[in-house]
């Protein structure tokens, strides 16, 4: 029985992801549809695993009798889950302590570490509370009409708690690789992430000036992406973000915040698997 659960639990979200999509429409719809594609077929999984293991090897469910090969394939999966977590942690403690050992300066009066490159980069760093982090060739290279839009966009990214989340789903990213999109839907929500900073940096500063220090700095950024780190410069589709810069923003209603809400209570039906341990006897 326990085994027939994990199979359905792993066909709704096979089924989820190879049904999935790249939607269209404005970043906040994009958004919410790209994470629940993204999220719930791994955290439903996680969940039939976490109850399968509850249960135990003993007893009955719904007549029949449970055995222990279910619980052992759950608890492998819980296991190599765990080990990615420590891993991806251990990388970006690295990171951070490596940032960390770099100088720090004011910048309009930010703190900021400095990294010794000529490369163009800028970039939160850290978990809960990150770091700012440039380097030495963007601080030589931009204006300071530019620096200010870059640090507007940084600030966004530090807003929205960008490298605490990011973090989570990426050890999400990497415990269910092998499910069908996740790559393009991972791409997507990085894309999504840059598009939300840069409406937040567009209140702050000239869109256009940031549209220019994006321009700058992408095509210039050989630095790839890193764990607990939200750069200017992450994602590829730079027209996309460009022209969401040079497009007047939508006017958003009063029920924005009551939507998004609403929206997160579809998460709860990956919980419905721990409610099989009350059948369980």
């Amino acid at each position: 029985m326990h085994l027939l659960i994990i199979v359905s639990a792993v066909t709704i979200a096979c089924w989820l992801r190879y049904s999935a999509h790249i939607p269209q429409g404005n970043w906040n719809l994009r958004w919410e549809r790209s994470l629940f594609l993204f999220l719930f077929p791994p955290l439903l999984i996680f969940m039939t695993a976490t109850a399968v293991v509850c249960m135990g090897t003993q007893g009955t469910m719904g007549g029949m009798y449970t055995g222990s090969f279910s619980f052992l394939l759950a608890s492998i999966f819980l296991g190599f889950f765990n080990i990615l977590g420590i891993k991806l942690a251990f990388q970006g403690w690295k990171s951070i302590k490596s940032a960390r050992e770099c100088p720090q300066v004011n910048l309009a009066g930010k703190q900021a570490r400095i990294l010794p490159t000529k490369a163009l980069f800028a970039g939160q760093m850290g978990f809960w509370q990150p770091e700012l982090v440039v380097s030495q060739g963007l601080l030589q290279t931009l204006s300071p009409a530019h620096l200010e839009s870059v640090l507007a966009h940084e600030q966004g990214h530090y807003q929205y708690r960008d490298t605490f989340w990011f973090f989570w789903l990426g050890w999400m990213r990497s415990c269910t690789a092998w499910l069908p999109n996740t790559e393009p839907l991972w791409q997507e929500l990085l894309v999504l992430r840059e598009l939300r900073a840069d409406s937040y940096a567009a209140s702050q500063v000239d869109p256009l000036v940031l549209a220019e220090s994006l321009l700058l700095v992408v095509s210039n950024n050989p630095i790839t992406e890193e764990v607990c780190c939200a750069a200017l410069g992450a994602g590829d589709r730079l027209e996309q973000r460009i022209e969401a810069l040079l497009t007047p923003p939508e006017t958003t209603s009063e029920t924005t915040s009551e939507a998004q809400l609403q929206s997160w209570h579809i998460f709860l039906l990956a919980f419905l698997p721990l409610l099989t341990v009350v059948f369980h006897t």
